[in-house]
């Protein structure tokens, strides 16, 4: 009831979604859906706001931007024939640069360790502060909110662009709109511009795509994420967030009644009274919240949502409708910290008059830590102690074996030697068995294997075993490669096979 009192007074429009009720202005409410599959989208204006989460939110835009266009300049020295981009994919060759990090197609286990950490870490994020990753972080927020700022520099604020949107084309308007696009599609083609360099060295393919001598495949990676760039956090904005990303939905059993989230405090908010009349009302010994029920809230919001309703799944707790709020106590002398970052307990705790509690350390929080540390040092160890050599055997299939003259029998196979130090190394190669066993280099003088820089090399390898020497079908076999510069030794099993 008091809902509906709330929605005529206001003249906002209740609008049911699933099983949640949300208010919104009625000049944004969306269109009919009756018999349709989907909601319309309907364009939101949100306006611009001024404090600490808007600062945080715009020190990380900057700082992405810093990290992103810039990494792929940054030099790191390898050595002599090594590439010296800090980070580099080098699909070519099949290597993955990260400044003093190596990794080899072999070394896919650390990708998936990292993928897993991505997770973790996610996980406890969202368990500990909501989904301040979708807020902050998120690639789709950060260019979002660089179009917006674009969007707002040229067209003005909420109002402005609520006002050009309903007025007929003209030549001003066509103006605006032509020079917003084109600003937008330059973020978006740089942006594009920027993925690639991270794939070839920067300086290089930078001339060469200014100059037209780029390989096909540059021009056409920009020119495709030119287009989701700009479609994605140009046009479809938050309906990215709610729609494609599969996050809003998992993110309800990630979080507990302790986790932290943009909240607003109903206990302190509610009854909601125009400012005029609630001094009235406390003099009178009558309720009268903080909430004067301006809709600041709701207009500095990118989802248009009214977080005064609650949780929601649009939301993307960015902290914009706290900044809008702030700002309005303040000029009406009240404390800050109407909508702030607080959880559901501490707000039944505070309406029962209970001291309010923050629980950082859970049991889920300390459970995805444990997680993390588990993960994270297990990859650093197996990155720290990993092999700089590599040896594989694979035993000839026909013949398997061969019956010399002499009465000898003799056991093909095929060594591949991984050398992923910089420098050519060569190895010395030993044969151990149970049994006298004599190994020969096909194409070798002794027993030395020579591996160039960074590469495999194959060799063909052929083990004797004298006449005379009492063999079984299968005889354990293991093959030793060894480098006598840095001690690096590498091994591999097989079998002797015999009639």
């Amino acid at each position: 009831m008091a809902l509906a009192e709330h929605a005529q007074r206001t003249g906002s429009v209740t609008v049911l979604e699933g099983r949640r009720k949300v208010m919104r202005p009625a000049s944004e409410r969306p269109a009919a859906t009756e018999g349709q599959l989907y909601a319309s989208r309907v364009k939101i204006h949100p306006a611009g706001v001024r404090g600490k989460f808007r600062t945080a939110k715009w020190a990380i835009l900057a700082l992405a931007m810093v990290v992103y266009y810039g990494l792929p300049f940054l030099r790191w020295d390898r050595g002599a024939g090594q590439p010296d981009q800090a980070v580099l994919l080098d699909l070519d060759k099949g290597r993955f640069y990260f400044f003093f990090i190596e990794l080899w197609p072999q070394d896919v286990t650390y990708v998936m360790g990292l993928l897993i950490l991505a997770a973790l870490i996610l996980f406890a994020m969202n368990a500990v502060a909501g989904r301040v990753w979708c807020g902050y972080f998120c690639p789709q927020t950060v260019w979002t909110d660089l179009f917006m700022a674009v969007e707002r520099l040229i067209e003005g604020d909420r109002r402005a662009r609520m006002k050009l949107d309903a007025a007929p084309m003209s030549l001003e308007k066509f103006t605006l709109r032509l020079l917003k696009h084109s600003s937008w599609l330059m973020i978006a083609w740089w942006t594009g511009g920027a993925w690639v360099l991270y794939f070839a060295d920067a300086p290089t393919l930078v001339v060469q795509l200014a100059t037209f001598s780029a390989p096909p495949v540059a021009y056409a990676a920009i020119l495709v994420l030119t287009g989701t760039t700009y479609l994605l956090a140009g046009h479809m904005r938050e309906q990215v967030c709610t729609y494609m990303c599969p996050w809003p939905r998992i993110q309800g059993a990630l979080t507990d009644k302790h986790s932290l989230a943009i909240t607003y405090r109903y206990d302190r908010g509610e009854p909601r009274v125009a400012a005029k009349k609630a001094d009235a009302l406390r003099a009178a010994g009558q309720p009268a919240g903080d909430c004067v029920d301006c809709f600041q809230c709701v207009t500095a919001c990118p989802a248009g949502i009214d977080i005064r309703d609650g949780l929601q799944m649009e939301c993307i707790q960015c902290g914009l409708c706290a900044d809008a709020c702030n700002t309005v106590m303040l000029k009406l002398g009240r404390p800050e910290g109407l909508i702030a970052y607080d959880t559901d307990a501490n707000c039944q705790a505070r309406a029962a008059g209970k001291p309010a509690i923050l629980k950082p350390l859970r049991v889920r929080t300390l459970l995805y830590a444990a997680m993390i540390a588990g993960v994270g040092g297990t990859m650093l160890y197996n990155l720290v102690t990993r092999d700089l050599t590599g040896l594989s055997v694979l035993h000839d299939r026909n013949p398997i074996f061969v019956t010399l003259a002499d009465g000898s029998i003799r056991n093909g196979y095929t060594l591949r030697v991984l050398n992923k130090r910089p420098i050519e190394r060569v190895f010395t190669l030993a044969v151990e068995s149970r049994l006298p066993m004599r190994a020969e280099v096909v194409g070798a003088s002794g027993h030395s294997l020579r591996v160039p820089s960074d590469s495999t090399q194959e060799f063909r390898v052929l083990v004797f075993s004298p006449a005379g020497t009492k063999l079984e079908k299968s005889t354990e076999l293991t093959f030793v490669i060894s480098d006598p510069t840095t001690g690096d030794r590498a091994m591999a099993e097989d079998h002797f096979k015999a009639p």
